[in-house]
């Protein structure tokens, strides 16, 4: 009995030595930029989902290649100057900045027969093209955007944005999720789907907004999800909506607080591990 103990000990010893290191370049945007730059987020986020996900799935070591403010179709166009490298595993975190662009989705057929960077289905098409000519063995996991709520940002509230509840550009943020999900079923690429399958939505992005109450004479309010999106929000007037106890899912609406990173990370881990 203590033969064995011992023999297996010295297995698991041997395989923590010799277990293999895997590269994943993640791609992406703010969302994935910010694991590193969390002095930019106030320091709200302690903890990206890269460093998470890292952290649950052993020998895993990531390579940020998230671009602040991107979309999948300025990803496309400089994809050649990126400095991307050859990895074990890429993923693709784009879609929301595509959205609030108003860039065209477009079909899959763009996607099909490469039509070019005109379309978000184009564009994406470019990127895996791109990844699989640095390692056509590569694993490629695509992740959906999430929903937003009403976005204001914390160093600068001149930048804001409303929530995916409403379209933009006669474009819901759902059809986008729709058209990544659609290239990973054609590619057969593994797909985290935030949009609908994380749990995130509206009620729970963040718990309030502080705004002014029109029928107080400003007096601030704490306004739950929908009410909030009837009433305005001046950046020179108002102060900054989302105070730390507004924190949820995200702390601005739109980029995910360390709950929702935590959120990200497990979804992500779990389908490393099934590859």
């Amino acid at each position: 009995m203590k033969r064995t103990v011992f023999i297996l000990f010295v297995a698991a010893c041997i395989y923590g030595f010799t277990q293999k290191e895997t590269t994943w370049v993640a791609i992406g945007d703010s969302i994935t930029y910010l694991n590193d730059h969390r002095d930019e987020t106030g320091n709200r986020l302690k903890k990206g989902y890269l460093t998470r996900t890292a952290e649950k799935v052993p020998g895993l070591k990531y390579i940020n290649q998230g671009h602040n403010g991107w979309t999948s179709g300025g990803i496309a166009k400089e994809i050649e100057n990126l400095g991307l490298v050859k990895a074990d595993m890429y993923t693709v975190f784009l879609g929301t900045n595509d959205w609030w662009q108003g860039r065209p989705i477009g079909e899959l057929s763009d996607y099909s027969n490469n039509t070019g960077n005109h379309t978000v289905f184009g564009s994406f098409r470019i990127i895996t093209d791109k990844l699989r000519s640095l390692n056509k063995d590569a694993k490629i996991i695509l992740i959906t955007p999430m929903q937003r709520s009403d976005f204001v940002y914390i160093n600068d509230m001149t930048n804001n944005a409303y929530g995916s509840y409403k379209k933009k550009n006669d474009q819901s943020l759902a059809q986008f999720a729709d058209a990544i999900k659609a290239i990973g079923n054609l590619e057969h690429f593994p797909v985290i789907d935030l949009y609908y399958k994380s749990g995130m939505t509206q009620k729970n992005l963040v718990k309030f907004k502080r705004l002014k109450d029109p029928a107080t004479e400003g007096l601030y309010k704490n306004y739950r999800y929908p009410d909030f999106t009837d009433i305005p929000f001046d950046p020179k007037q108002n102060e900054y909506p989302y105070p730390p106890e507004a924190i949820d899912m995200t702390y601005d609406g739109l980029h995910p607080s360390d709950r929702g990173c935590e959120v990200i990370a497990k979804m992500l881990a779990k389908a490393i591990k099934q590859l």
